[in-house]
């Protein structure tokens, strides 16, 4: 059963003046449509390219071309009088709106709108979305002194015109429309999602809005697959020393003093930069255009930080991130959770991977004092006590690190033994890797976090320091064993990775560039590999499953979501 929510509202839009946006007639669609997914691109900013929306771009494109100037009411005549894409506004009503097609005669104007479809067969000749917009262009003619009575939907898919009578029922709801949006964006209310809504899976906001996911917890339905598939696009490496990356028509091009490499920039999903690689403004601008980031590393892997176009303009979600981060009990609270997670991961990694046969009373006993650290976590009073029972976890998982890995890789490679954690630097190749691996995923993590339209630097257990992405290294805490962790030990185990590849400069250990190749491609077959949601139920890859918790995450911050769900793999 689908149950459609509409926010109760005054029906007079709130008062507008020179600072209040003015509504577009396209967003009072979308709000008779989903209040949320209006909310969602107006207020907050957020979009997403499906088939469809692609579809109604081109259905669009002849309309938008040319701007036929519509002549003033009182200079309107007998004749027929036709005009293409006209913007006009009504103060009165805080509305704004690009017309397809306003055609005039006899002095009476009607907007013609474009539909990519084909015409519907229902009753009214169109659904209600679609008449209300119409609608709304039409008291925005009569606002600027046009007479109007009735409007025309036209669909591009049958080719067919559907005339739409401007009555009074019509206008009572399409004002009622127009408030509702007007009203939740100056209160700042984001709508609830539909409930089992047959509308959800073609949406391709599903993925942003997370209808299902965010309902679990309002009203415990289980929520069923609608996360959009994974972006086939793949990220771009760039390594090579004295590389160059410039742009070439839609393509990227790669040089190198050996050879010359072109990818088309849909093909891209970020750009990944090592050591001294340099890129020209113009590929800079088309990637930041494309929404597409780049992110910088030392030459030895470290992430320096990452290059973005304007980014998601979502203040409130920053908002309510701030307010978290100064609130100190609600931070514990958050910060705990975020411990015992990682602490559990931990655990579960060692569950799942011990080698070493007949020490299964050992294996026992540590996983058994990583369950009681767990247990102590939420008796943590602040920040120093909880780092110290973190430290304590870390201390027993990395002394057992070495049990995870292949006994041939220990005997036939020596230099694969590990005794302990180290990093600036990192002082032996399983050092090194792990060190690797933790920047990729703080990349990951920052660009996810990024594109919720949090503040990656703002953190709530990391505090923040000038230039520590906090939020990032948040976040990634608990993914850190079951993300980074286990890529080292598959890379190692599977001999993707051998002694030759490691270089070392005094005390440091590093890879070389061919080894460092070798095992970003392990990392980023981890972040491909598809695993089921402990908690949703529906297999997605990693990559996916990481945006998908920075999005509860920024729900969780602005009160939707409690508590905020951590990933726990069984």
């Amino acid at each position: 059963m689908t149950h459609d929510h509409q926010l109760t509202l005054p029906l007079a839009p709130p008062p507008a003046d020179e600072n209040t946006p003015l509504v577009p007639a396209r967003m009072v669609n979308e709000w008779v449509y989903c209040p949320r997914l209006a909310y969602l691109e107006w207020v907050e900013g957020e979009w997403a390219e499906s088939g469809d929306t692609a579809e109604g771009r081109r259905a669009h494109v002849r309309v938008d071309e040319g701007g036929g100037r519509l002549p003033a009411p009182d200079e309107l005549g007998e004749e027929m009088t036709r005009a293409r894409a006209v913007t006009l506004a009504s103060e009165r009503l805080g509305v704004i709106a690009k017309m397809d097609v306003v055609e005039a005669d006899e002095g009476i104007a009607m907007p013609v709108d474009f539909k990519k479809g084909k015409r519907p067969h229902v009753a009214a000749g169109a659904y209600e979305p679609e008449r209300v917009q119409i609608c709304t262009q039409a008291m925005i003619l009569e606002d600027n002194g046009y007479k109007v009575e009735q409007g025309v939907l036209w669909y591009a898919g049958s080719r067919e015109r559907v005339q739409v009578v401007i009555d009074e029922e019509l206008r009572a709801r399409t004002l009622e429309a127009i408030a509702g949006l007007r009203w939740a964006a100056a209160a700042g209310r984001r709508p609830p999602p539909l409930e089992n809504s047959p509308k959800c899976p073609r949406c391709s906001l599903a993925g942003i809005c997370l209808p299902d996911e965010t309902n679990l917890f309002r009203k415990g339905y289980p929520p069923r697959p609608l996360n959009p598939s994974d972006d086939p696009a793949l990220p771009l490496y760039v390594q090579t020393p004295g590389a160059r990356l410039r742009k070439s028509g839609e393509r990227l091009v790669v040089e190198t003093k050996e050879e010359t490499m072109e990818v088309p920039l849909i093909d891209v999903s970020q750009v990944d930069l090592f050591g001294p690689v340099s890129v020209t403004t113009p590929a800079l601008h088309a990637l930041m255009n494309a929404e597409i980031p780049v992110s910088w590393f030392s030459t030895g892997g470290w992430f320096l930080g990452h290059t973005v176009g304007t980014g998601n303009g979502n203040v409130a979600v920053r908002q309510a991130q701030y307010e978290a981060a100064s609130d100190e009990p609600r931070r514990l609270v958050f910060a705990r959770d975020l411990v015992a997670a990682k602490i559990r991961n931990a655990r579960t990694m060692l569950r799942r991977n011990w080698r070493v046969q007949g020490d299964a009373e050992a294996k026992n006993e540590v996983l058994v004092r990583l369950q009681r650290i767990v247990q102590r976590v939420s008796r943590a009073k602040d920040d120093r006590q909880l780092l110290g029972i973190e430290g304590e976890a870390a201390a027993i998982y990395f002394a057992c690190f070495a049990n995870m890995l292949a006994e041939g890789a220990k005997e036939d490679v020596p230099a694969f033994a590990f005794a302990k954690r180290n990093r600036r630097p990192p002082t032996d190749p399983v050092n090194a890797m792990l060190s690797l691996a933790y920047a990729l995923l703080t990349r990951v993590f920052t660009t996810a976090i990024s594109a919720t339209g949090l503040d990656p630097y703002m953190g709530l257990y990391h505090r923040p320091r000038h230039g520590r992405p906090a939020l990032a290294l948040d976040l990634m805490e608990p993914f850190r064993p079951i993300v980074a962790d286990s890529c080292v030990i598959q890379a190692i185990n599977n001999g993707e990775v051998r002694p030759g590849d490691f270089v070392f400069n005094g005390p440091a250990c590093s890879l070389k560039t061919g080894g460092r190749k070798a095992f970003i491609a392990a990392f980023e077959r981890r972040l491909e590999q598809e695993t089921t949601h402990p908690l949703f139920g529906y297999r997605v890859s990693m990559q996916r499953l990481i945006e998908v918790q920075a999005r509860l995450c920024a729900r969780h911050l602005q009160g939707e979501i409690v508590p905020y769900p951590h990933y726990l793999p069984r």
